[in-house]
């Protein structure tokens, strides 16, 4: 069974409330794989990768009809990288972290506590810089719910609604290096999926809206997320809105998003325009870093506090980040062009840029080509380097260092 392009937990409950009525378990899934070439990063520059346009993926999705307007739904999906088969992977620079978090000085510290950063900054890098270094084996989603005449009630692992939004209204639909998402994606400046969630859905003709609770149990770094979101589509035009915010493990107001986004029609294509305010006074985790300094035997008020109160500074974040487009589908042939835009509001000054074009052959519903030309402008202390889709590519070689990402992959979906 064919995948729509942007593989949300919204598709699949599209699909679980379909018009006919009938009680199935669906096989689904995508192989994405192909080359890439990267200047700009210590890393390797070619390498094999799993994602091109989007992550490879299979997944179970089952709905039955109860009768009366009610449906029980089930979503379970497994990502895998299709260059190793690993369930998951870390960015092509490995656990190299950027300069700013891993420079005594850059922390604002004396080179004397060089050493205590390094250790903190590896140990980070082991525990986070990756994606599913937990080994879920359905990490991309995993819930079950009922679809009823007035919504539907899901519970489980699943997309955000600040996701779904701005994944809805990007050029890209988080597809390949040149998606929106790859501008901003370390410290984490959007949620994209969370576990431990209750959710209710609603979709009236055009317009569809959820809301988003999330427990945060069991998590010794995040906890309670509230979210909401409303979108309005039509063919022609379309429009969008969420609010997300997470407390971390003290319960303090944590990462933080504001989502806009809209389309329209334009000439033969689609112009495609998105908004971000991201903001994070008191980033999660720490206390897990402060509890392995604790654990080498550190002072806690001459070592470790400041070190963790620097290293905390540079996790926060306060930036906008704008995004703009145009697609143009003709027949098999699509063409995207696309530019991001991370407006870094700390001191640290960190802003991006990414711009590029995707080309797209189909040479059926299910299989296509992709060719990928994606650049990246770093400015000042930024250090982004442009992954695949499923996973960001880690950092440039240095801080302000540019970085050019060309890509060729073939995608087939079942």
């Amino acid at each position: 069974m064919s995948t729509p392009r942007a593989a949300l937990a919204a598709a699949a409950l599209a699909a679980a409330t379909a018009a006919q009525a009938q009680t199935a378990v669906t096989l689904y899934g995508i192989a994405d794989g192909g080359f890439s070439h990267v200047i700009g990063q210590d890393a390797a520059k070619n390498r094999v990768v799993s994602g091109v346009m989007e992550g490879s993926r299979w997944g179970l999705r089952g709905n039955e009809d109860l009768g009366g307007g009610f449906r029980a739904v089930f979503t379970l999906e497994n990502r895998f990288e299709i260059d190793t088969g690993e369930l998951s992977n870390r960015p092509p620079s490995g656990t190299q972290l950027p300069e700013r978090f891993t420079s005594a000085t850059g922390l604002g510290l004396t080179q004397a506590f060089q050493p205590v950063v390094s250790a903190l900054g590896q140990r980070y890098a082991e525990d986070r810089l990756g994606v599913n270094l937990e080994g879920r084996y359905f990490d991309r989603q995993a819930f079950v719910g009922l679809v009823t005449p007035v919504g539907a009630v899901l519970m489980g692992r699943q997309y955000t609604p600040a996701y779904e939004v701005s994944a809805t209204f990007e050029t890209m639909h988080t597809e390949s290096s040149l998606a929106f998402g790859q501008i901003a994606a370390f410290p984490p400046s959007l949620e994209i999926r969370t576990s431990d969630t209750l959710a209710y859905r609603i979709q009236l003709g055009d317009f569809t809206a959820s809301a988003m609770y999330g427990f945060g149990e069991g998590s010794i770094e995040n906890g309670r997320m509230i979210a909401a979101m409303a979108m309005y589509k039509t063919p022609e035009w379309g429009v969008g809105a969420a609010y997300q915010t997470r407390e971390n493990e003290f319960g303090d107001k944590a990462l933080t998003n504001t989502v806009l986004g809209a389309y329209a029609g334009l000439g033969p294509g689609t112009l495609w325009t998105e908004y971000i305010h991201i903001t994070d006074d008191h980033p999660s985790g720490l206390q897990e870093g402060r509890d392995i300094l604790l654990g080498l035997g550190f002072d806690r008020d001459v070592i470790v506090d400041p070190v963790i109160d620097a290293f905390s500074e540079a996790l926060r974040q306060d930036a906008n980040a704008y995004h703009v487009g145009y697609s143009l589908n003709r027949g098999p042939h699509t063409l995207s062009v696309a530019f991001s835009y991370f407006d870094d509001r700390r001191p640290l000054d960190a802003d991006v840029a990414s711009y590029g074009a995707v080309y797209t052959y189909a040479f059926s519903k299910r299989t296509d080509v992709s060719f990928v030309l994606t650049r990246f402008d770093n400015s000042d202390t930024a250090q982004v380097a442009p992954g695949q889709a499923g996973f960001y590519g880690g950092f440039a070689s240095e801080p302000g260092e540019d970085v050019l990402s060309t890509a060729i992959g073939i995608r087939h979906r079942f």
